[in-house]
């Protein structure tokens, strides 16, 4: 993985994803005691930054890999960014997606087109499943965070980070990113490292579900105990990546962890004072901003917002703490 990856993809990119906005409220500066710069990738192509790394994967497979297909697994957010790529290329796309994963997330990923293969996670191996698909229908894998071009996709982020913090005259800041697999997180480190190295990458995870902080803190890759059941499904990683993991580990600060309540709370903060949805794993940065400021320097702070895919009655939940 190298810069030079980010720049490739952005430019196959280019006039696909949307340069999403790079926002601020008064009342959040207030909370937190700082000011707070949200990334919106939650207003991104099918909600969420995924559709980046999706398109970037797509976009750099042969045709002829192209016409055969994708196979991919998700929770939700990844299936439909593949599955969006997939039909602007006219490919066929096949997503495994676990049987609990929000019904309004296996619904849209059928909407674009996509094949959904449903799965028990707690019993039931999805590389085995997907390994079997691949190999039946000559498939291509696209990973959902270890995965280079994924990775490289994901990285833009970071590149208009550069160029948005510095319009608005940021030169140092730590740069919170809601974290599963680290795909978004390594990748934004990468682009901030060559673009803005005065932005320091810190990720962000959801109480119990904190591999890549303890991995950081132990300096090797730390394991959850459990992947489901959790708030915030679309960051529920059983490990970071093999890939991921090294790029965290000399570019990022030490992980933050938030609550669910507090992810909650970031998810009505959003809708109050920028009028955002978010979901609760997209949230979380932003919770980390607005809850943890005696983990952080400096006068201003960027989270990344990365996804807008929640449940009619998650939100409402969310809402009615604000009230």
């Amino acid at each position: 993985m190298n810069i030079g990856m980010i720049r490739a993809a952005a430019e196959r990119l280019e006039g696909h994803a949307r340069r999403t906005p790079f926002l601020r409220s008064e009342a959040l500066d207030r909370i937190a005691g700082r000011r707070v710069w949200v990334k919106a990738e939650s207003l991104q192509h099918t909600g969420s930054f995924k559709f980046r790394g999706g398109r970037a994967a797509l976009s750099a497979l042969s045709p002829e890999a192209r016409a055969r297909g994708v196979i991919a697994f998700s929770s939700g957010n990844h299936a439909q960014g593949v599955a969006l790529a997939a039909r602007e290329f006219g490919a066929p796309a096949v997503i495994l997606m676990p049987a609990d994963a929000p019904a309004q997330k296996i619904d849209d990923t059928c909407a674009l087109g996509a094949e959904v293969v449903v799965f028990d996670r707690s019993t039931q191996n999805r590389d085995e499943i997907g390994a079997r698909l691949a190999e039946e229908r000559g498939l291509t894998l696209i990973r959902p965070f270890d995965e280079p071009e994924v990775i490289a996709g994901q990285g833009t982020v970071g590149l208009e980070i550069a160029e948005q913090a510095a319009a608005a005259g940021i030169a140092e800041a730590e740069v919170l990113v809601c974290c599963g697999g680290g795909g978004l997180t390594s990748g934004i480190a990468l682009a901030l490292e060559a673009e803005a190295p005065g932005l320091k990458v810190r990720p962000v995870e959801p109480e119990g579900f904190d591999d890549v902080a303890r991995s950081l803190a132990s300096g090797g890759i730390e394991r959850n105990n459990r992947t489901a059941g959790g708030l915030c499904d679309a960051i529920l990683t059983p490990s970071p990546g093999e890939i991921t993991f090294p790029i965290m580990a000399r570019l990022c600060g030490p992980g933050i962890v938030v609550t669910e309540d507090e992810a909650l709370d970031a998810m009505a903060a959003a809708f109050r004072h920028l009028k955002l949805v978010l979901e609760p794993g997209g949230a979380v940065a932003l919770a980390a901003a607005l809850n943890r400021p005696d983990m952080m320097e400096g006068e201003d702070v960027i989270a990344v917002a990365t996804g807008g895919n929640v449940e009619a009655a998650t939100f409402a939940k969310a809402l009615e703490r604000d009230l």
